[in-house]
């Protein structure tokens, strides 16, 4: 009955969009790369940017980095799930292979900010989940930022003024902690995804399983 099942297909799983979002500092770079690293069926959905590459960046890989130019195109041609502007420049999450991946039962880390959250939310509720990483203080916040060295003080400051603005939405996400802790941080945020992936609404398979169960002859 088991092998059955399976060699037709029945155990399937329709895949979700897992959506991380935090103040920039907040750690969440870190600690998605460590959920990526640790499972082969999570995918990084790579967003496109207006902004310049950054020091050991590639191309395809961290972001699809395109001009001003390419990017009002890919907007007229309806190519995006979301985008926003986000410190004068503009980030946006192409469609193209996340809806066939989806179907296919893959999954997807979005690294977006409120915003992009509540567009992509909008248009696909069934997929999304949504969570929300918060910094021990806005003093530690501050703290991080100037430690990895990336950004001018004017622009910490603006970080910090801007971290005020995603925190204050932070009630719109599914789930909400705080990383004052990576180990334990990530022990919550790899729980959080694989419950997900468990939900009887996202496994296709359920219904034709039980249904083999019932009829099976004993």
């Amino acid at each position: 009955m088991a092998d059955s099942a399976q060699s037709t297909d029945t155990l399937h799983r329709r895949g979700l969009m897992f959506i991380l979002s935090s103040p920039s500092g907040a750690g969440k770079t870190t600690i998605s790369r460590m959920l990526l690293d640790a499972d082969d069926e999570l995918n990084l959905s790579v967003s496109a940017t207006t902004r310049p590459m950054r020091p050991g960046e590639v191309d395809g890989v961290h972001y699809h980095f395109v001009d001003e130019a390419e990017f009002d195109r890919m907007v007229a041609d309806d190519e995006f799930y979301e985008w926003a502007h986000v410190f004068d420049h503009r980030y946006g999450t192409p469609k193209a292979h996340i809806r066939g991946g989806l179907k296919d039962g893959r999954d997807f880390l979005f690294d977006i900010d409120w915003q992009g959250t509540q567009q992509l939310y909008q248009k696909d509720q069934q997929d999304v989940v949504r969570v929300f990483i918060l910094p021990p203080s806005l003093e530690e916040l501050r703290r991080r930022l100037v430690t990895r060295s990336q950004d001018a003080e004017d622009v910490i400051e603006r970080r910090i003024q801007n971290a005020k603005g995603e925190i204050a939405h932070c009630d719109m996400f599914d789930y909400v902690f705080v990383n004052d802790d990576f180990d334990r941080s990530y022990a919550e945020l790899a729980h959080i995804y694989h419950a997900e992936r468990s939900k009887r609404r996202r496994n296709l398979w359920v219904a034709h399983y039980r249904d083999a169960l019932l009829n099976e002859v004993v």
